[in-house]
C-alpha cells in the first residue's frame, strides 16, 4: 500500500472493517427508525406492518420507510470517510467530473450487463436444490414480489415519478456510496487488489439482498458497477449505471400497470433467457472502451 497524505492516522484496511461494523449498526439503527415512521403513520402496532406488508393501501408509508432505511447505508460510509480520511467526499468518489462519452458507455455497458445477467438468471434457476430450500426460497421470492409491488403502487405518472426517486435513484445512490465508494474502495487500496476487492464487495452486495433466485445476476452487476467504479474513480458514473437497472425495471412495471397486465405476466415475459450470453463479448468490448476513455479522463483532471 502506498503512502496517503490524505489519510488522519487511520489505515485503509481498518476503515474497511470498520465501515462493516458502521453499516451494520446503522441499518439496524434505521431499521428502528422506519418502524416509528409506520407506527406514527398508521396507529398500528409494527406486527400489523409484517402482517400486511403487500398491503397497497401502506404504499406513501412504505416508500417513506425505505427512504429512512437507506439513509443506514449512506451515512456509514460518509462517517469513516470523514474519521480516515481529510477529503472524504473526494476519497468515496464524489468530487470527480465525468466525460459524457464515459456516461454514454456506462449506459451501453448497463444494457449489455442486464442482457447478459439474463443468462445467469437462468442457470441460477437451475441449481439443484433440496425441496425444503426450494419452498423456502420460492416463498421469500413471492413475498418480495408482494412487497415491490406494494411500495411501488404505480397508479398514476406522479406515483411513477417518486417511485424512480426513491426505488431506482435513493438505492443507487445510498448502495454504491457504501458498496463502491466505501467497502470496494478501502479494500482495494488496502489490499492492492482491485478484482479481489471487487469480487468480494459483489458477493456482499448480492447477498445483502437476500434473493438466491438472483443471487447471479446481482453478482454480475456488482462486478460490473465495480469495475465501472475502479477504471473511473467517479461514483457518479457506477450510481447512473445502478440507477438504470432499477428505472428499467420500474419502467417496465409501470407499462405492464398501465396495460394491466399482472406482475406474474410480467416476470415471464421479462423472464431469464440463456440468450444473454451472447452479451457477454459486447460488454467486454464496452469495457475496454470504458477504460481507454477513462484513462483519457484522468489525464485531464
Amino acid at each position: 500500500m502506498t503512502y496517503d497524505s490524505r489519510l488522519k492516522g487511520l489505515s485503509y484496511s481498518a476503515g474497511f472493517f470498520m465501515l462493516i461494523a458502521f453499516a451494520i449498526a446503522g441499518i439496524i439503527f434505521s431499521a428502528e427508525i422506519a418502524k416509528m415512521v409506520w407506527v406514527s403513520m398508521t396507529g398500528k402496532h409494527f406486527d400489523e406492518y409484517v402482517k400486511g406488508v403487500a398491503n397497497p393501501a401502506y404504499a406513501t408509508v412504505y416508500k417513506i420507510m425505505q427512504l429512512v432505511s437507506m439513509l443506514g447505508f449512506f451515512i456509514p460510509p460518509i462517517i469513516v470517510a470523514w474519521l480516515i480520511n481529510r477529503q472524504p467526499f473526494k476519497l468515496l468518489g464524489f468530487s470527480s467530473q465525468a466525460t459524457a462519452k464515459q456516461a454514454g458507455l456506462v449506459c451501453l455497458i448497463t444494457a449489455a450487463a442486464i442482457f447478459a445477467g439474463g443468462a445467469l438468471a437462468y442457470f441460477n434457476q437451475l441449481i439443484p436444490l433440496p425441496a425444503e430450500w426450494k419452498a423456502t426460497f420460492d416463498k421469500a421470492e413471492k413475498d418480495y414480489d408482494q412487497q415491490i409491488q406494494a411500495i411501488l403502487g404505480l397508479k398514476n405518472m406522479t406515483d411513477y415519478i417518486l417511485a424512480l426517486i426513491i426505488m431506482a435513484f435513493l438505492p443507487a445512490l445510498c448502495e454504491e456510496t457504501l458498496f463502491r465508494g466505501g467497502l470496494q474502495n478501502f479494500l482495494t487500496r488496502s489490499t492492492g487488489k482491485p478484482w479481489l476487492a471487487i469480487i468480494i464487495v459483489s458477493i456482499i452486495f448480492s447477498l445483502a439482498h437476500f434473493s438466491f433466485y438472483g443471487f447471479l445476476f446481482r453478482l454480475l452487476l456488482g462486478i460490473v458497477l465495480g469495475w465501472l467504479y475502479y477504471y473511473s474513480g467517479r461514483l457518479w458514473l457506477s450510481i447512473l449505471a445502478h440507477f438504470i437497472n432499477n428505472a428499467l425495471a420500474i419502467t417496465v412495471f409501470y407499462y405492464y400497470t398501465k396495460q394491466g397486465k399482472a406482475w406474474d405476466e410480467l416476470k415471464e415475459d421479462t423472464g431469464s433467457s440463456i440468450w444473454g450470453v451472447l452479451a457477454i463479448p459486447v460488454l467486454i468490448i464496452l469495457f475496454s472502451l470504458f477504460k481507454r476513455e477513462s484513462a483519457e479522463a484522468k489525464a485531464h483532471y
